[in-house]
């Protein structure tokens, strides 16, 4: 990949081994330990803005997900892993400990939050709290896909469809895509809420064909295997047992009242707000995120 600028001056670098591949990860800031997971089509490089305003509270790790930015971006299985969200999970686990954490605070956006919640559900005596932005779990996801919604993400039905599909349509002009995608997402329905020095984090990753595999591989586990397991946990029964904060874009995915109530049947304990701003809550709204996640946190 090309050079790109630095967004987080002063954090240390990190490649670490874990069972999903070599992760790359920042860490910097002080106080207790703090994940921040990225979502599609990002790198860690989307809490450039937020981290400024948490990292006198907290110590700050942030990784790139496997198959996103420096991360590695191994070729699937027949299951879809690496890129089923309990692998992604166990890596993130992984990753931590191999920098000292056992226990830790986790904040997760998009397909971040959606490792994030799996790990929480799957490794419930790792996290103090978790903070899931502008998504609802996978099951609730597929289960409200009617023609209206289905029109809004119809990304989930693309790319998870079998390779090389989706594949070979992105790889004939990814950016022009990435953009169009992002921009909808947004407030402003443009691509003014981000840095252009991020943006060229973004356009770096998401020209490489590897990792645009990965992220159609991200979707296949979502339609599949991801699916399955929370369709076990939610016949079990099974509850996040850490204190939940939703954060949702007023005009974002979830819409409507906001996920609470959807966030309440996957936990014990939820509380949250809409944040003003579309789906990149952290990037078009960097100072209400970063003052709610403090405030929920600390």
């Amino acid at each position: 990949m090309p050079d790109l600028v630095d967004l987080f001056p002063g954090y240390e670098s990190h490649w670490i081994d874990s069972s999903a591949g070599k992760l790359f990860a920042r860490r910097g800031g002080k106080g207790p330990p703090l994940m921040l997971l990225h979502g599609y089509a990002q790198t860690n490089v989307m809490w450039h803005k937020v981290a400024p305003l948490l990292h006198d509270h907290f110590t700050l790790i942030i990784p790139d997900l496997p198959g996103y930015g420096w991360s590695a971006a191994p070729r699937a299985d027949d299951s879809h892993a690496p890129y089923d969200k309990r692998s992604m999970a166990k890596a993130m686990v992984e990753l931590m400990e191999k920098l000292g954490y056992a226990q830790f605070a986790l904040a997760g956006h998009d397909r971040g939050g959606r490792v994030s919640y799996r790990l929480a559900l799957d490794h419930p005596g790792r996290l103090s709290k978790l903070a899931v932005l502008d998504i609802i779990p996978t099951y609730d996801m597929w289960e409200r896909m009617d023609y209206e919604f289905a029109l809004r993400v119809w990304h989930w039905v693309f790319l998870a469809q079998p390779d090389p599909l989706p594949e070979t349509v992105l790889n004939q002009n990814s950016l022009a895509y990435i953009h169009l995608k992002m921009a909808s997402w947004t407030k402003a329905k443009d691509l003014s809420a981000f840095d252009p020095r991020a943006i060229a984090h973004y356009d770096a990753f998401f020209s490489d064909p590897l990792r645009i595999h990965a992220t159609c591989e991200d979707y296949r586990a979502g339609a599949t295997t991801d699916l399955e397991h929370d369709k076990a946990d939610r016949a079990a029964g099974k509850k996040i047992g850490c204190p939940v904060l939703a954060l949702w874009g007023a005009t974002g995915i979830p819409r409507d009242s906001g996920p609470l109530d959807v966030w309440g049947t996957w936990a014990t304990k939820v509380s949250g707000q809409p944040i003003d701003s579309g789906h990149f809550v952290a990037e078009e709204n960097p100072s209400a995120t970063a003052a709610a996640l403090l405030e929920f946190f600390r």
